[in-house]
């Protein structure tokens, strides 16, 4: 079973990324990283899953930000 669903995956976007006018036609698209993270190239916010639910709130994907993708912390933390 997928952490996510390809449904699910299909529509989710990262909220800062979609309002970027200069990345296309699909700006903010997320990809699965480490089973537990949604990770946007667009912006380079990256957003925790936790209990197989996407934490898309900005501040969270922000606080990652500068959080090079091998030092994501798995699972990801509570807080």
């Amino acid at each position: 079973m997928a952490v996510v669903s390809d449904e699910l995956m299909s529509i989710l976007r990262c909220p800062v990324a979609v309002h970027y006018t200069d990345k296309g036609d699909d700006p903010g698209r997320l990809r699965i990283v480490k089973d537990c993270w949604l990770v946007c190239d667009d912006s380079g916010y990256k957003y925790p899953i936790r209990d197989g639910i996407p934490v898309m709130l900005v501040d969270e994907g922000e606080k990652w930000k500068d959080t090079p993708e091998a030092e994501l912390p798995t699972p990801p933390p509570d807080n």
